[in-house]
């Protein structure tokens, strides 16, 4: 025996099927709808170290910016660090945003050996040894910061750009200029 109250339902299942129905489509719409918030560039694709370029960068939607996203025109300036892809990008990330300390510049000096470079990420502080043709290796610069390592476009070592001082780059330079250049890396 059906009760008449569950009879009364029996007659409006069709439309009862319509509105769960329908709450289910609203449900996945809320849930799948784009994010909305202010534009800002993203990594399109895991970057390297080095120069944007187009294709490089993406706009995105993003509810909750961090501090800094740019915007626009980021082609052509260099990125500082390795960025993810999806990654917004900050003015922090930038190597022309980079704050040296007072009394020091930034170094690009190429290191022979572009595996041991591998080695190394900004940040690393590392010590750079010279060695020539007939003479054995000696220190030129000592617990330096690397800064940068932009994309190897040659094999020809693997450029490496150093926060040094005004002495230790004339250094580097002297050495870069008559021999190998390597490193050594320092602990953490």
């Amino acid at each position: 025996m059906i009760r008449p109250w569950l009879r009364r339902f029996e007659r409006r299942r069709s439309l009862i099927a319509a509105v769960l129905a329908a709450l289910g489509v609203l449900s996945g719409y809320l849930a799948l709808r784009p994010p909305t918030g202010p534009p800002v560039l993203v990594a399109a694709r895991d970057l390297s170290p080095g120069p944007l370029r187009p294709g490089d960068l993406r706009t995105v939607p993003m509810p909750d910016p961090p501090d800094g996203a740019l915007r626009t025109g980021a082609t052509g300036r260099v990125l500082a660090a390795p960025m993810r892809r999806g990654e917004p990008l900050t003015d922090a990330r930038l190597l022309d945003q980079v704050r040296l300390p007072p009394g020091m510049v930034a170094t690009p000096v190429r290191i022979s050996d572009p595996d041991a470079v591998g080695l190394i990420s900004p940040g690393s502080r590392i010590g750079v040894l010279a060695a020539g043709d007939a003479q054995a290796a000696s220190l030129v610069a000592d617990d330096v910061t690397v800064l940068t390592i932009p994309a190897a476009e040659d094999d020809h070592g693997a450029l490496v750009v150093l926060a040094t001082t005004m002495p230790q780059a004339e250094t580097l330079a002297g050495a870069q200029a008559s021999g190998h250049l390597s490193i050594t890396i320092k602990p953490t």
